[in-house]
């Protein structure tokens, strides 16, 4: 089972990650493009086998080296998004250009990011390729490189000026991307760059959330804190990273979290608690690790019901069981 929080989170997620793989995977067209030729046809493809012999050949007999395909597509990003170094060597020294966008805005450069082409990023960026081109979805090939954690790329592209703080349409940063996905050398990388650590998505979700959400592990989450990540942010429906956390169901890092302070009480916008969460989420192992750190019981959410309220709603008769043996204890200590 989900909280309404997490099936917000996984459903936005499959939407988001699905238009930037999207994106730039343009399809061969099977015909001609108006204005083109048959020699601009198979240069394309001999772009794509990496065959420099064909594509010398083909430019002496007339193929125009910036044809593209109906999707917009040149011999030269077909080369840079297969890593053929070579091809897109010859390419470049007979004109193609370098910073000619698809239909869905992909250039040479971010199709070599997306496909971990490190030998051709570097070749591109050398010869002048633009680090702030953005696909249609938003994505520069910082946020790609970062989002698939290809580490050489990524510093490739910071050494040469990306902005580590760049943005895609979500306002989810580089840093984002790598810390939802687990990139830890790709995140130490952005902060050696700069990248700053509190800042917010569109949701209001930082790096940290993002990496907790994901239960990307205690390594990566320490790294963000000791870092400067604000434990105490909140995203806009008001979670803060421990309710995230809990969201996940990952004790290492909920335990991480209240020792290093974060409010085991705090309630977002709807008055959900993490103890609150823990019992949505069906945790009772988070439940029991909350209550013996001192959870709430008492606590209502916006509709009027407690912790136990929602068990019981739930049929959760674990988690229920464990609420009733605290609120039992409880009783007797004041007595």
């Amino acid at each position: 089972m989900f909280s309404s929080r997490q099936m917000m989170k996984l459903q936005k997620e499959l939407l988001v990650n699905l238009g930037m793989l999207l994106g730039c995977l343009l399809l061969f067209s099977s015909t001609l493009s108006a204005g083109e030729t048959v020699l601009d046809k198979e240069l394309r493809l001999s772009a794509v086998v990496g065959d420099v012999e064909a594509i010398e050949k083909l430019l002496k007999q007339g193929a125009d080296v910036n044809s593209a395909n109906k999707y917009g597509k040149t011999a030269l990003m077909m080369a840079a998004e297969n890593g053929n170094l070579r091809a897109v060597s010859r390419l470049l020294a007979h004109g193609a250009d370098i910073n000619r966008k698809t239909v869905a805005d992909c250039t040479a450069l971010t199709l070599a990011a997306e496909n971990g082409s490190p030998e051709v990023t570097a070749l591109l960026i050398e010869r002048g390729a633009d680090l702030g081109a953005r696909t249609h979805s938003g994505a520069t090939a910082l946020l790609l490189a970062a989002r698939y954690g290809l580490a050489n790329i990524v510093e490739q592209l910071l050494h040469r000026g990306a902005d580590p703080d760049d943005r895609d349409r979500e306002g989810r940063t580089p840093l984002m991307l790598a810390a939802a996905h687990g990139h830890g050398d790709v995140v130490n990388l952005l902060l050696k760059y700069g990248a700053r650590v509190d800042l917010m998505d569109k949701k209001g979700k930082t790096a940290l959330m993002h990496a907790v959400a994901a239960n990307q592990g205690l390594d990566l989450v320490k790294t963000l804190v000791e870092a400067g990540a604000d434990i105490h942010a909140r995203s806009k429906d008001g979670a803060t990273a421990l309710i995230w956390a809990v969201g996940s169901g990952n004790p290492e890092v909920i335990v991480y979290l209240l020792q290093q302070g974060a409010d085991i009480n705090a309630q977002d916008q709807e008055g959900t608690t993490a103890l609150m969460e823990a019992v949505d989420v069906r945790k009772p192992e988070v439940v029991k690790l909350l209550l013996a750190r001192g959870a709430d019981t008492s606590l209502k959410n916006s509709a009027g019901k407690t912790a136990m309220d929602i068990a019981s709603g739930l049929r959760d008769y674990k988690s229920l069981d464990i609420l009733l043996e605290h609120a039992r204890q409880h009783t007797s200590l004041l007595h």
